[in-house]
């Protein structure tokens, strides 16, 4: 299949980046051994609508060693890195992406891939469920089932299902233990602070971070800007996760509050005006904002702009807004999620997790959407635990396993 690529050239340093994480995902290199020889999606139509790194290209080429016929699209219009999207191409994973899209280009790469008629999809943030329940619901008939990466769109689709129009179903990785409690944890945490980092070249230590929302990815952020030496504030609206953050350790307060004492903050909630109108007006000078989730409706830049007199890009990824006051006020990467529109997403370790649940996803599809509802549904435990047991092999790390004895004695009435 042609792909639709930023440029062609750029494959060889794709490939060296794709090569790279090859040697640390060790769980997905299990799983690539055993698809190599057994083939199990062999002639199923896939469309990938993933952040395009060199991760998300290995998912890519082991379901492609699979059997699938595999077509890859960005979830971000700037989280595609145009180096591993060429290399990708020349893998023979069909690839509608580049850098930089505009919202049409966007909308229209979507739309190639859909093209290719899918049986399984695999999606972040729940575009290509919105087209396949929209413009492109004459596919949806095709489509075996599904699965979903992010807290975003697994409410996007929830939503659909109360409303009792979701149309195949769909499979929530997120919620699965070796998604959330690693990808969303660790690899969120560690992802934004080094988007930052890397992006602003300033100290996190000594400085006060507001994290908003304090789900698993909130969670993240917040310890590793602790470890990183900031005094932590978490803004929530869930009384229970709240008070979690408060056992944890953290300063809660409202956004109105926390708003005039943060240095940076980080929106990680999922939903839209996290800070608006009201927190711009009152944010210290100097005040950083980054966002972590999946769309770039958290911070409102429509207010932020409407409250500026000026702005100016003062560095790749920083841009100024000068307050009719005087203050400078700051946003990362358009608002957009700053791990990977200022960085290379998260480790590749933790990714390695997530990705093999994600292979597991489609081949549990495969062999079970006759059966399945249309609905949101957690993919079955067994495959969690398959996937931890793959990486503390691939660690060198071996556990204890019950005896008979105890198994008989959980098991007792």
């Amino acid at each position: 299949m042609k792909s639709i690529i930023r440029d062609a050239k750029l494959a060889p340093q794709g490939h060296d980046k794709i090569n790279w994480v090859i040697e640390h995902m060790p769980v997905l290199n299990s799983l690539n051994k055993e698809f190599l020889k057994t083939k199990p999606l062999a002639g199923i139509n896939m469309v990938v609508t993933v952040h395009l790194e060199a991760k998300t290209a290995y998912l890519c080429m082991v379901l492609k060693n699979a059997g699938a016929n595999v077509v890859v699209t960005g979830s971000n219009p700037l989280s595609t890195q145009d180096d591993v999207a060429a290399a990708l191409a020349e893998h023979g994973v069909g690839v509608f992406a580049w850098y930089n899209t505009t919202q049409e280009e966007y909308d229209q790469f979507l739309h190639h891939a859909l093209d290719t008629k899918p049986h399984i999809i695999i999606d972040d943030g729940g575009d290509l469920v919105s087209l396949l329940h929209g413009e492109r619901a004459d596919l949806a008939a095709n489509v075996m089932g599904g699965s979903e990466e992010t807290t975003t769109g697994v409410l996007r689709l929830r939503a659909l299902a109360a409303q009792g129009r979701l149309k195949f179903p769909m499979i929530s990785v997120n919620d699965a233990d070796c998604k959330h409690l690693f990808d969303n944890r660790y690899g969120t945490g560690q992802s934004v602070w080094d988007g930052i980092m890397r992006t602003t070249n300033l100290s996190i230590a000594g400085k006060t971070a507001v994290v908003a929302g304090y789900g698993w990815c909130g969670k993240g952020v917040a310890m590793r800007a602790r470890g990183l030496g900031a005094h932590v504030v978490v803004t929530e609206i869930n009384p229970i996760k709240a008070a979690e953050a408060v056992f944890d350790g953290y300063q809660v307060l409202p956004m109105s509050k926390a708003a005039a004492v943060g240095d940076i903050f980080v929106t990680v909630t999922g939903c839209n005006d996290v800070i608006r109108r009201e927190h711009l007006e009152v944010m210290k000078p100097g005040a950083i904002m980054a966002n972590a989730g999946h769309f770039d409706v958290e911070i409102n830049k429509n207010d932020l702009l409407a409250l500026s007199k000026s702005t100016r890009t003062v560095r790749k990824n920083i841009e100024e807004f000068v307050m009719a006051d005087g203050r400078k006020l700051y946003l990362l990467a358009e608002g957009r999620l700053v791990n990977l529109a200022a960085g290379d997403g998260h480790p590749t370790e933790i990714m390695d997790l997530s990705f093999a649940m994600q292979a597991l996803a489609a081949l549990h599809i495969l062999n079970n959407h006759k059966n399945m509802t249309n609905d949101v549904h957690n993919l079955p435990y067994e495959l969690d635990l398959r996937v931890a047991h793959l990486k503390l092999a691939a660690m060198g790390i071996e556990i204890d396993a019950l005896t008979s004895c105890q198994t008989d004695y959980l098991h007792q009435a």
